[in-house]
């Protein structure tokens, strides 16, 4: 038996996806899996349990990459298709069953994707960073360390909050006397974001620092199972730290948070003090190009409190299990 998962370019939407790929693992105990995607999200799935092939979609003109992914499939048959793009290769591919995705929806990312496949309530998303992974997370964070961890890029400028409120958060948080006095600071972006990055890094002195900035995925991912707070714009990243069971305050202005916050029960989301609705009433539809950063109306007092009342509400918890 095999089922063909078609998934997102963008890791963020991959990540959020995980959850009902685990669930149709559930689903089909007996089934190999078949995972497209485009190229940056591939190593969300590459650890994934029966995953056996992963269709790499590169985006190439006039829909050359969907050729690309009927190629691979022809000739195959499947027991189920699930098309989270919306694309009409579900309906070219031989398969008994195919759940396709609706574009235009106002659920969450993670909802709108369970009901495609009928899954309530939805599952939620999660990480395969693989044992090697694992591993030298634990090197880097052994047990019992405590770790902030920071994301202060995303990857459209306007998403994202100052650096320099980054730096003056994990001072603040890492005080003395603060919820994380004496912790580390990890600190992650993407390929080539060191220099965005530099501020939030000398906050700390280069032995509590662990810099994870352009780290692949596998190893940022078990480095967020095993830190004690992540910070971060809305991001690949955000979603990632979420879906590892890391306790997450997702930062958020001119996007859509009620689409696509942080899910998890330990995420939090934290928005500029006006909606989206709000921000598009008083800029205009294209407020995007206004060249404005929308995220500088959020307050370090705001999101220091954000994560303060997130500590706190996880110790009380912990307290009562103990």
């Amino acid at each position: 038996m095999r089922i063909l998962f078609i998934a997102s370019n963008r890791i963020g939407d991959a990540v959020l996806s995980t959850g009902i790929l685990a669930g149709l693992m559930e689903r089909y105990p007996g089934a190999e899996f078949w995972v497209a995607c485009g190229p940056l999200a591939v190593d969300v799935f590459r650890h994934a349990p029966r995953v056996t092939r992963i269709i790499e979609m590169p985006k190439e003109k006039r829909g050359g990459h969907w050729l690309k992914l009927l190629k691979a499939v022809a000739f195959r048959r499947f027991e189920a298709v699930v098309d989270l793009r919306g694309s009409a290769t579900a309906w070219a591919t031989f398969a008994r069953k195919r759940h396709i995705l609706k574009p235009d929806h106002e659920l969450h990312r993670v909802e709108h994707n369970a009901g495609v496949v009928g899954m309530v309530p939805p599952p939620n998303p999660r990480v395969w960073p693989g044992e090697e992974a694992r591993r030298r997370a634990r090197d880097i964070i052994p047990d019992g360390m405590r770790v902030l961890a920071i994301g202060p890029t995303a990857a459209w400028p306007y998403k994202m909050w100052p650096v320099e409120r980054f730096a003056e958060l994990a001072r603040r948080l890492l005080a003395p006397g603060a919820p994380l006095d004496g912790a580390h600071l990890l600190v992650t972006g993407g390929p080539g974001e060191q220099e965005k990055c530099r501020p939030v890094l000398d906050v700390t002195p280069p032995e509590r620092r662990i810099d994870l900035i352009g780290a692949g995925i596998d190893e940022t991912a078990a480095a967020f199972e095993r830190v004690s707070l992540y910070v971060g714009n809305d991001s690949g990243l955000m979603h990632l730290a979420a879906a590892a069971g890391a306790p997450t305050i997702g930062l958020f202005g001119p996007t859509a948070d009620a689409i696509y916050s942080p899910w998890g029960p330990k995420a939090v989301t934290v928005r500029v003090p006006r909606s989206l609705e709000a921000i598009r009433a008083e800029e205009g539809e294209d407020f995007l190009y206004s060249g404005k950063n929308f995220m500088e109306d959020l307050a370090v007092d705001t999101v220091e409190q954000a994560a303060r009342d997130l500590l706190a509400k996880l110790a009380r918890e912990n307290g009562a299990r103990g």
